[in-house]
């Protein structure tokens, strides 16, 4: 006995502790409940027994089995108090072995269907733990699957055509692809628990969702025809060997007895196949006990046939087979291989005759060939000892409708018209070599019943190997060992007899077991019907598993099903695909079919394994030690030889259904991370390529814009410009490298949550935007570190970006804050130390989105050249469907000692040399006269500038210090430059302001100094007023008293303070180049600038910022492009 301390609430105002808690209600432990409110908790003694683990919260993994009982469980315990917190997301190592040893992975399905059966879901049913072991879990469904249809129906006839050399290779080559994918499925299915699910499971977690849910479909697409191929096989038995006369349709004429054979497999087809639809939809319980009885039908059918090969040795089975001449003739319509006989001395004409002649006269007129040859009987079965085994050696192949004849001399015919039309054994289709491959390999398939039972094995993980590869060995000596058998006991003409006209209808193989031919017949029956039952009680589980992963959207309702979780649905689509394979009505046009899908199943097999293996993924741990990435190599490519071995269409054609399955699931699948090999081949590649990269920087014909994308997101943590990832998109048309980033304010400790928040924001926009790359999140102290660690660090290895994206910041004269331009600048500073390229798009939320613009132009104005990206970006733009229509303007500017006739001329040259098809037009910008505009909107700014310098004032009385400056300022300016009229102005303005000296001021705050010019033409303009509560005196004191003494200039002589010259000379610059540009592109679509270089001190910053909203004044869409250092278009090849 373990003890154990239980937390007890000591009662408040008189309450009993233990008196009032029946049943310990208020007493708890992990797991049962919370203290009641302001209770204290002590400890009480506790002997009860301790079963480890118990008590501790479960936690929700892959391999653990996990309810909602558990949740709000609490650790109880000093021990382990370190620990305390982490128990949410770290069980104790004792609660950990306590549910593994609990863990089970019944197969969904039919348990369930068989417990909601019993007990109708009225209680939940105690789930008992799998006992089977590999003999009776493993070993015999795998027997069971494996042997079948084919066996029965159509070895003797493979080997007859294909002779005894050629199909022992069919047989070889099949059963050591099997062989090789059961070594590389005993590796898969041993890494681990296999849940439900089996191969699929197996493919989909090692592959990925992509490859699994392909591979699954087609391995759902092969179960669902391998359904239609043994219901086809049981009505072939039932109609051509137990009751012939049962025939809806019957030929008249020899010509039409194919045609009507496959009508009646249509109709008879279509009927069994609702027969065993309703059965599995009624109760899979019943199949399932029934598969016993179907097992047994194949095993005593098989020991029938060993019987009938020793019995052959001393007493061969009487089957004659008659000749004539050295053809073989279908024994239906007489009783006597001969023309004629004696009876009572005279001779008559027999049965045969009269298939041959016009009447039963001796006269008659007969058949040529039938008339130069004699009729001769052989025995069907010569037996072991006989040496037919070296007849029957090489193959015998030939179109449809060829004679079967023994190697035999015969006089020909000259007119062989009317053979077809004669009860000759023919050939029904064309047989060759690939042909027979294709028809055979569906009798290997079924290695997969093993690993899909693995829930109900005892060891799966000691089971499926050893079960598999046992029975697939059995299988294989079988096989070979028929093939050697068949061949020599077996007349050549009668294993060529594909359904035993030539034996009075008797099934070939049936002829040489013992007791009797109808041991096989009816063996073969049941163990077509058992097969035809499985295969419909498994394709739709298979289905409903695709379907419930969600990786496949269109096949979301066929996971849904009866209550005890039929799928219903999935068994209605199942019954219609093998419905169109009962139509086709031809098992050997079946076959191949099927084959395809199991081959492709197959392989993808091998390659999982295969890769897992070369990849070393650390979860790679198979218990299952035989095997070795070469092997499944090998099987692969067997797999997908055989493939094109059997029908090289329709292997093209289950390629090209995986391949549509396969983008289907990458474009609107459900995105799922399973740890699968493909992912890590990607990370292997994506490593490899890295390290090539980092090697040498890349050729400037591959470069391309690898982007950096700067978004800023509101409060909400929502993008604020979302069109600048759909500008990105428009770029980059999904072609090379896009980071998004953002920055948060903060700690990441803080802010981590937040991160998550904005990255999946982020995330969500660029899903909206259709863009196409990485997102990253950085939490710093502030803004201005934030972006600079992206720049600097973004990226990886030689996959960095080489452009940074970003919009102009369109607030900022507005802005409080001047870190907010400042930030700005400091970027644009850091891209260029950085020899990045940088876009900053002006007006970025007027961009187009997804609509096509009409035909427009985009305007490129070069002034300098700056590595070529300018001419570039309008070339990659056009590439997308939004700006497809626009043509590509390109404008330079001419000075006054330029040639701007020869500058056109040498334009055109390049872009024809640049292969660019662009229109030329070159601007002259003579040198004129700075104008007093120039020079006012100059003085304005730097004045404006100097003074948030020299001020130290609180952000409100900083806007009102602004305001009187400007006045003061703009009537100075006028003062200056307008006639006395003007003056009287300024003065009844300055008499108005000292009338109201003892109301309330007035005070004029424009926050947009770009006014400042339509001002000075408008006297009686009145701007935005701000209403303020301060006198014009009391305001006066207030900023004389805050104002520091050390200031080097007083705020009242910036009045008289004269423009920097340097400023002047590029506002000017700013000026004219506008005026140009407004002229010119004013109606583009977008307008492609060169952005001037920052200021290299800190004094001009704001200046900066002046500069570049003057140039890009009065236009709309505008891109600012400063290339990164570096040549990125060339002219050569």
């Amino acid at each position: 006995m373990s003890e154990r301390f239980l937390v007890v609430p000591v009662a408040h105002a008189g309450e009993s502790a233990f008196g009032d808690a029946p049943d310990g209600d208020s007493v708890f432990d992990a797991g049962a409940g919370e203290e009641r409110r302001g209770s204290v908790p002590i400890l009480r003694y506790s002997r009860e027994p301790n079963k480890y683990g118990d008590g501790n919260p479960r936690e929700s993994r892959p391999f653990i089995n996990n309810t909602d009982d558990d949740k709000g469980t609490l650790y109880d315990g000093k021990n382990m108090a370190l620990f305390e917190e982490e128990m949410d997301s770290n069980p104790m190592v004792s609660s950990l072995l306590s549910k593994l040893a609990n863990y089970t992975n019944l197969m969904q399905g039919v348990r369930e269907h068989e417990e909601a059966d019993e007990d109708e879901g009225a209680k939940k049913q105690t789930v008992k733990s799998p006992q089977m072991g590999t003999f009776i879990g493993v070993y015999l469904p795998c027997l069971q699957n494996i042997l079948g249809v084919i066996l029965f129906l159509r070895m003797t006839w493979i080997v007859g055509t294909a002779g005894i050399l050629e199909s022992f290779i069919i047989v070889s080559m099949c059963c050591s692809c099997t062989m090789l994918t059961a070594i590389s499925m005993s590796a898969i299915a041993t890494n681990g628990v296999v849940p439900a699910g089996g191969s699929y499971y197996m493919i989909s977690r090692s592959l990925g969702p992509e490859f699994g849910g392909a591979v699954g479909l087609c391995f759902y697409l092969g179960t669902t025809f391998a359904g239609a191929m043994y219901i086809l096989g049981t009505i072939e038995i039932l109609l051509t060997y137990m009751v012939p006369s049962a025939a809806i349709f019957k030929a008249e004429e020899k010509a039409q007895e194919a045609d009507a054979l496959l009508n009646n497999m249509r109709v008879y087809g279509t009927c069994c196949l609702t027969l065993m639809s309703l059965v599995v939809f009624v109760g899979v319980k019943y199949v399932n006990k029934l598969a016993l009885v179907f097992l047994a039908c194949v095993v005593l059918s098989i020991l029938a046939i060993y019987a009938g090969v020793i019995k052959t040795i001393f007493e061969p089975p009487v089957f004659p087979v008659c000749l004539l001449g050295n053809r073989t003739l279908q024994n239906h319509g007489f009783d006597k291989c001969m023309k004629t006989e004696i009876i009572d001395n005279v001779t008559v004409t027999t049965k045969l005759w009269s298939l041959f002649c016009k009447g039963p006269e001796l006269n008659a007129s007969c058949n040529e060939y039938f008339s130069l040859n004699n009729v001769t009987e052989i025995q069907g079965i010569p037996g072991l000892t006989s040496g037919v085994i070296s007849e029957n050696m090489w193959g015998s192949y030939g179109p449809a409708g060829m004679l079967v004849e023994k190697a035999v001399p015969s006089v020909p015919a000259s007119d062989a018209s009317q053979d077809k039309h004669l009860p000759y054994v023919l050939n029904d289709i064309t047989a060759f070599f690939t042909l027979l491959v294709g028809i055979y390999f569906p009798s290997v398939t079924g290695i997969m019943a093993g690993s899909n039972r693995s829930g109900d094995l005892r060891d799966a993980q000691r089971s499926i190997p050893i079960g598999t590869i046992l029975a697939i060995a059995t299988t294989t000596i079988i096989y070979l060992s028929c093939v050697v058998l068949f061949g020599a006991c077996i007349e050549g003409v009668l294993l060529r007899d594909k359904f035993g006209d030539s034996v009075k209808g008797n099934l070939v193989i049936g002829t040489l077991s013992w007791p009797s031919p109808w041991v096989i017949v009816i063996g073969s029956f049941f163990s077509c019907c058992g097969a035809g039952l499985q295969s419909l009680t498994g394709a739709p589980r298979l289905l409903q598993a695709i379907a419930r992963d969600g990786i496949v959207p269109f096949l979301e309702v066929f996971g849904h099903g009866k209550a005890n979780g039929e799928p219903t649905w999935a068994l209605l689509l199942t019954a219609v695909i093998c419905e169109s394979g009962i139509l086709i009505a031809s098992l050997d046009a079946v076959a191949p079919i099927l084959s395809m899908f199991f081959l492709m199943c197959y392989l993808f097999v091998n390659l999982a394994c295969a890769l897992q293996t070369l990849l070393r993924t650390p979860n790679w741990r198979p218990r299952f030690k035989y095997y070795h990435w070469a092997l499944s190599f090998l099987g692969m490519s067997l797999c997908l030889a055989l493939m094109f071995i059997s029908s090289w269409y329709y292997a093209l054609v289950a390629m090209l259904i995986a391949g549509c399955i396969y983008k289907y699931i990458e474009y609107r699948g459900a995105e799922k991370e399973w740890g699968d090999g493909i992912r890590g081949l990607s990370l292997n590649a994506a490593r490899y390529a890295l390290i090539r990269l980092e090697e040498a920087p890349p050729h400037t014909k591959n470069w391309r814009p690898q982007l950096l994308v700067l978004l800023n997101l509101d409060s909400e943590l929502s993008v604020k410009h979302p069109r600048l990832l759909s500008f990105t998109t428009q770029l980059k048309a999904g072609k090379g490298l896009t980071i998004v980033g953002s920055v948060l304010e903060g700690t990441f400790l803080s802010r981590d949550a937040d991160a998550k928040r904005a990255e999946q924001s982020i995330k969500s926009a660029m899903a909206a935007e259709k863009t196409k790359g990485f997102c990253h999140v950085v939490v710093s102290s502030n803004l201005r570190d934030g972006f600079s660690h992206l720049i600097q660090s973004a990226g990886l290895g030689g996959m960095k970006h080489n452009s940074v994206l970003m919009a102009w910041p369109a607030n900022w004269r507005q802005s409080n804050d001047p870190q907010s331009w400042r930030n700005f600048i400091e970027t644009v500073q850091e891209t260029t130390a950085a020899h990045q390229a940088l876009l900053v798009a002006k007006n970025v939320d007027s961009f187009p989105h997804q609509e096509r613009l009409g035909e427009g132009t985009i305007d490129v104005w070069w002034i300098v050249h700056d590595g070529g990206l300018l001419m570039l970006l309008p070339f990659l733009l056009q590439q997308h469907k939004v700006w497809r229509k626009c043509k590509m303007r390109i404008f330079t500017v001419a000075q006054l000692d330029d040639n701007s006739i020869q500058m056109k001329k040498d334009l055109q040259m390049f872009l024809y040399h640049l292969r660019l098809n662009a229109e030329v037009e070159v601007v002259e910008m003579h040198d004129s006269d700075i104008s007093a505009f120039t020079y006012e909107k100059t003085l304005v700014m730097e004045q404006r500038s100097q003074m948030l310098k020299q001020m130290q004032l609180s952000r409100t009385e900083r806007e009102r210090e602004i305001q009187s400056i400007t006045d003061e300022s703009r009537s100075s300016i006028r003062r200056k430059n307008q006639s006395g009229a003007h003056g009287s102005a300024v003065n009844n303005q300055n008499a108005r302001l000292d009338d109201d000296k003892q109301d309330e001021a007035q005070l004029i705050y424009d926050r947009n100094t770009a006014s400042h010019a339509a001002l000075n033409d408008k006297t009686d303009a009145t701007p935005e007023r701000v209403h303020m509560t301060w006198t014009k005196d009391k305001f006066c004191t207030e900023r004389n008293r805050n104002r520091e003494p050390s200031a080097n200039m007083a705020v009242r002589d910036l009045f008289s303070m004269k423009p920097n010259q340097s400023n002047v000379r590029c506002m000017h610059t700013a000026i004219k180049l506008n005026e140009v540009v407004v002229n010119k592109s004013q109606g583009a679509h977008l307008v492609l600038l060169n952005m001037p270089g920052p200021p290299k001190n800190r004094g001009g910053d704001e200046n900066y910022m002046e500069f570049l909203e003057v140039l890009m004044e009065g236009l709309n869409r505008v891109l600012l492009v400063r290339g990164g250092g570096r040549e990125v278009i060339t002219i050569y090849s």
